[in-house]
Formats: C-alpha cells, structure tokens, sequence
C-alpha cells in the first residue's frame, strides 16, 4: 500500500511499514518538512497515498475524494501508544477499503467515515 507519514508518527512506525512491505514516504528529512497541512495534502494527494498523522485537523478532508486517512487521537501519547494504534488502525481495513475512508482512532475506540462515491 502507498503511504505517506506525517513527522509526527514514530520512526518504528515507518520500518514496521516498510517491513510489512508498504511504500512509505516519510516528510522528515525532505525538502518538505515543516510544511502546512495544506502543502502536505497536496503531496498525499497528488502521489495518492493514504495518510497516516497525529494532527487531528486533516479529518476535515475527509468529505474529498482521498486515498485513505488515518489519524491517531490519544489522550497521553508517546511513540509505542502511537506505534501501536497505527498498526492496529492499518490491520483493520484491507488495502482497497482505504480509498475514501477516514479512521480516528482513540484511547479506547474508533470513528470511521467513508465518503460516498457520487454517481
């Protein structure tokens, strides 16, 4: 699957990714770290990937037309808590299902909403 992390997602997080054999593009150490979300969005979409971040306010794209949205909400984060729900979040939806679905995943549960394809 074609991923895109946010710099806010652990390093562990990106070799498990790479390890499971996604193609993951990792913001941290490129020209466009620290870029707006709106900057970042464009990349995620232009290269189609599913996005993969902390920052809670790419959920409002979730009514786009995207690749997939993953979003990690916890109360008290640290990278193994953020590692975890990441790879609990990316086993919970097969590769094709990402298009269009958006995943918060929380403490103690999660939301998803999937976009309508229009006709």
């Amino acid at each position: 699957m074609k991923i895109f992390v946010d710099e806010n997602i652990p390093f562990m997080t990106v070799q498990e990714l790479l390890g499971l054999g996604h193609d993951v593009m990792d913001i941290r150490g490129t020209e466009h770290e620290g870029i707006t979300d709106k900057e970042l969005w464009k990349i995620v979409q232009k290269e189609k990937r599913l996005l993969i971040s902390t920052d809670k306010g790419f959920v409002q794209n979730r009514y786009e037309k995207h690749h997939g949205i993953l979003i990690i909400r916890l109360k008290q984060p640290n990278r193994l808590k953020i590692h975890q729900k990441v790879m609990k979040g990316i086993s919970l939806f097969k590769e094709e299902e990402w298009p269009r679905m958006t995943v918060v995943m929380q403490d103690m549960f999660h939301r998803t909403w999937k976009r309508k394809e229009k006709n």
